[in-house]
């Protein structure tokens, strides 16, 4: 099956307000997400970016006011300065890498539904989705077993440290990122319509 390879962070805004919609296109289209979480605040300074709290207050700004344009556009709702954010990504994310595997190895559960959960304990709950318990229930309600990430955090680690090289190396230089099977490479979630008619072959 043909796969798109998703790059994000737990701790992206941006990724948060992609929603489902990356999902839908995968199932329009008869392709295969591959949701690879990687460490945003390694990636930036190695790619040219800036963390959020070094930048010039009038990107700041700018930020804050597309971030309200942005949740208007797809309806959902948003606490743009969330009490426990930036948090620890990595938790979080070797929980996402445990439950690919266990989806892949035919375990029930929802991966995509996992990763929108994640996201929105953090953008919309304002909970802290590096705790352990805010982790299981988010893996509960997606249906995989909440003690998954406990069981493979030596694996997660490893993983989430190669998926950050392997962004590196594919040109990746921000959240959410995805890339198709030829090369074709789309940045935010503001370009999820181009990757769709990308997909149905108009661009």
């Amino acid at each position: 099956m043909a796969h798109i390879q998703y790059y994000f962070s737990t701790i992206s805004v941006f990724a948060y307000l992609a929603g489902n919609r990356l999902e839908e296109i995968s199932a329009r289209h008869g392709v295969q997400v591959v949701y690879k979480p990687f460490d945003i605040v390694a990636l930036l300074p190695r790619t040219g970016g800036t963390p959020v709290a070094e930048r010039h207050p009038s990107r700041l700004e700018y930020r804050l006011q597309e971030l309200d344009r942005q949740a208007a556009k797809t309806g959902m709702a948003l606490k743009k300065n969330p009490m426990h954010w930036p948090t620890n990504a990595a938790p979080s994310s070797y929980a996402i890498i445990a439950a690919q595997a266990a989806a892949n190895g035919g375990a029930s559960g929802d991966v995509g539904a996992l990763v929108q959960g994640i996201m929105a304990a953090c953008w919309v709950e304002e909970r802290d989705i590096a705790q352990d318990e805010v982790i299981g229930a988010c893996l509960e309600n997606a249906g995989f077993d909440p003690n998954l990430a406990n069981s493979g955090m030596l694996a997660g680690a490893e993983t989430y440290a190669r998926n950050l090289e392997e962004a590196v190396a594919q040109g990746v230089f921000g959240s959410p990122f995805y890339i198709t099977e030829t090369g074709a490479r789309f940045w935010g979630q503001d370009r999820l319509e181009d990757l769709d008619a990308h997909l149905s072959g108009k661009l």
